[in-house]
């Protein structure tokens, strides 16, 4: 008995010296999923039209206003940064519609995905020749047509203050001189050094296939669904340009290269160069332009509230609808 109670003893303290040096697994916690590169680019679209809501009801009744929404606008407008964001955005829209990348995947299948990507880089208006990229199509125009509506709601809101500026309170804007001129053009100059923030809770919402307009609606369930919806009805009377081709297929290629592509890095490169569309960037070059020149012209400070509305606000709702001759 003694020697069966010692062999126990034996046994117990063996088996707590191996369990003492048994290394313990500890399994890592999973990487968190890299965010998609063209999301991040559209977070900066989203970010853009956040500041166009905020505008809609931002005070305009000091020169500090005044001031502050046009530095907050030309943040965007340097280099390809709204361009880039503009057409990475609506990508997304594009590629809320599963009929249209199965067109495309048929066609990467039959000649293969480098073939495939090829074409639709060095050819944009060909992404819109597939049979169900007309849905694709109509969703982009329709949120496209709805952002620069709110851009042009902004735009007569601050036209509208210029106007009320110089003839109330007795006219004492129309005598409050702008001797600023060389501070606000270095600050339109200077505009792309600012940093872009946006929200985390509207962050999430960028893939959604909203218009980004709509993001910032007060019942955001009830447009979302609208939204997915292409919106094709007109009012009598009124005329609605055509899309311009090469324009909408840049943005379906996009959505189509990024469903598209295996290989992360070749997918980077060939998106990076759908992004930039110079049209659009000779556009807002322009815009940045008779801006400068509006903002050194003007002698009065209300006048900045003409400046913006005629060319921060409307010049860039032309630059950025669906058609390179899109109507006011």
């Amino acid at each position: 008995m003694f020697v069966t109670f010692l062999s126990s003893l034996a046994l117990t303290a063996a088996a707590q010296d191996v369990a003492e040096d048994a290394p313990i697994l500890q399994l890592e916690a999973p990487a968190a999923e890299p965010v998609s590169a063209l999301v991040d680019t559209a977070e900066d679209y989203a970010a853009y039209h956040s500041v166009i809501a905020d505008l809609r009801d931002a005070p305009i009744g000091s020169a500090n206003d005044l001031d502050s929404a046009m530095d907050r606008l030309t943040t965007f407008y340097s280099d390809e940064r709204l361009v880039r964001a503009w057409i990475a955005y609506t990508a997304m829209i594009a590629a809320r519609h599963p009929e249209y990348l199965d067109d495309v995947r048929e066609l990467a299948d039959y000649y293969g995905p480098q073939a495939a990507m090829s074409g639709l880089m060095y050819d944009p208006a060909y992404a819109t020749s597939f049979t169900h990229s007309a849905d694709a199509q109509a969703s982009v125009v329709d949120a496209l047509d709805r952002d620069t509506a709110q851009i042009r709601e902004v735009s007569e809101r601050y036209r509208a203050a210029a106007y009320d500026l110089q003839t109330g309170n007795d006219g004492r804007w129309a005598r409050v001189r702008a001797r600023d001129r060389q501070d606000r053009l270095d600050a339109i100059t200077n505009a792309g050094e600012r940093e872009i923030a946006l929200d985390a809770d509207i962050s999430s919402l960028v893939t959604s296939g909203m218009a980004a307009s709509e993001l910032f609606q007060p019942t955001s369930a009830e447009f979302e669904t609208e939204s997915m919806t292409p919106q094709l009805s007109l009012t009598v009377g009124e005329t609605r340009a055509n899309p311009d081709r090469t324009r909408i297929g840049r943005i379906l290629s996009v959505a189509a290269l990024e469903d598209l592509s295996t290989d992360p890095q070749r997918s980077s490169d060939v998106i990076d160069a759908l992004l930039s569309d110079p049209v659009v960037e000779r556009c807002l070059a322009w815009v940045r332009l008779d801006l400068q020149q509006c903002v050194a012209a003007g002698h009065y400070k209300y006048e900045d509230s003409f400046c913006i509305a005629e060319h921060a606000l409307l010049d860039v709702s032309r630059c950025l609808g669906a058609s390179t001759g899109t109507p006011n």
